[in-house]
Parts: structure tokens; sequence; C-alpha cells
């Protein structure tokens, strides 16, 4: 079942942050846990402040989100209530972030799919103001990412590091090239869509894996392209 289709009946019950946190259990590595609806509840009150953070929420934000959540045109009228009811009664997006981190801090690619997710809320409107990238900071953070995993992130979507293949790749700029090819190994493997989804992870993290991982490889190219290991082209 999708997030979309369980937040779909689910109204202003499932935006209660106090909530008690159930035990995690052993499920596929990029899955929530089946029907967790306090999962649900926190990603897309984490989407709706996104949209808002900036003051506003923009047509192209709903939109996005929409899309990412595989909502249907019909359901467009269902998914501005439910930002608005998110908007309206979500307490402590904070505390949501650092819920479902600390719950699912053994599947990192299950939270750096939500976090994909926010970013490409956050960039739908053609700009990223600095409340939003403070806010994504805080999510990653609550999600327990360092800056380097975070910067690496954000290189992937947005900001001033996209044009960097080195910070894509979360490595530095003298890095030895065995250890590009590693990195750029273990950010396929675990980015891939189809591994993604192969793992459990949600048809809605898919749109942006998809981003990502073209993100990922056009950075390999072109290190190896600036290291005269392949022609540049």
């Amino acid at each position: 079942m999708s997030l979309w289709q369980l937040l779909i009946d689910g109204g202003k019950r499932l935006f209660d942050p106090d909530t008690p946190e159930e035990p995690v259990g052993s499920e596929q590595a990029c899955a929530p846990d089946p029907n967790d609806v306090g999962f649900t509840a926190a990603v897309i009150g984490l989407s709706a402040k996104m949209a808002a953070a900036d003051g506003r929420v923009s047509d192209a934000e709903v939109m996005m989100f929409s899309r990412i959540f595989r909502a249907s045109p019909e359901d467009a009228a269902q998914v501005r209530r439910v930002f608005r009811i998110a908007q309206q009664t979500v307490r402590g997006y904070e505390a949501y972030a650092r819920k479902i981190g600390k719950k699912y801090s053994a599947r990192p690619c299950l939270l750096e799919g939500v976090l994909d997710g926010l970013f490409m809320i956050a960039g739908a409107d053609g700009a990223v103001t600095s409340d939003e990238m403070d806010y994504l900071r805080t999510v990653a953070e609550a999600f327990g990412f360092d800056e380097t995993t975070f910067r690496r992130i954000r290189a992937s979507h947005l900001g001033p590091d996209r044009d960097d293949p080195y910070h894509i790749l979360g490595v530095a700029h003298d890095a030895a090239f065995d250890d590009i090819r590693r990195a750029y190994r273990r950010l396929m493997a675990d980015n891939h869509p189809d591994r993604l989804v192969g793992n459990g992870a949600p048809r809605e993290f898919e749109l942006a894996a998809h981003d990502k991982a073209a993100a990922i490889t056009g950075a390999y190219a072109r290190i190896r392209a600036e290291r005269g290991l392949i022609a540049a082209n």
C-alpha cells in the first residue's frame, strides 16, 4: 500500500506527534514497517512544512508532492486538503523527524529517500530559500546524517555544490581514484531505483531515485574525464 493510500482516509487522526512509538521490525532495508501510519503522517507533515517553510505554499510544490506520492489528477483537491490539515494541526515537525530518524536509524536509505522528496519539493518552485535550506538541514540532522552526507545529498539536487562531482559522490578532491570508484559503486548500490524497490522502498521514492542515480553517474563520468580515464564529452 502506498503512503498516499494510507493517508487518504486518515484525516487529522494521523497528525498526532504524541502517538506512542512502536518498535521497528526487521523488514526490508529500504521499507517502512507495513501500514506504519506514524511514518506516513511524519512524511506528509514534513512535506507540508517544507512547502510552507518560505511562508507560502505554491502550486508547483503541491504538484511535486502529488507527483512524488503518486496521487492521481482527480485527487488534486484531496492533496490540497491534506496539506491544509498538516499545516494547521501538525505540531513539532522536528520531533516527527527525530522520531522516524530514531525508529528507522538502521534503514538510512529509507530516511534518505524521505529527504530526497523534501529536496524535490523545496526546488519545485524554482528557488530554495535560506529558510528552506535550514529546514532541510534540521531534518537531516534529526535523521542522523552528518554534514558530509547532507552536502552529498544536497549536491545531487541543488545548491552551490551541484556542479561539483566530488561533492555529489561525497569524496575529497584529492581522493585516490580507487576510493572514488568505491564511493560511486556504493552510492549506486544504495540508490539505484531497481535496487531500492527490490529492498522494499515505497514506489513513491522511485522518481527521486532516478534523478539521484543520474546525478551520481554523471559525477563519476566527469571525474573520470577530468583525470584522463575517459574522453570528456
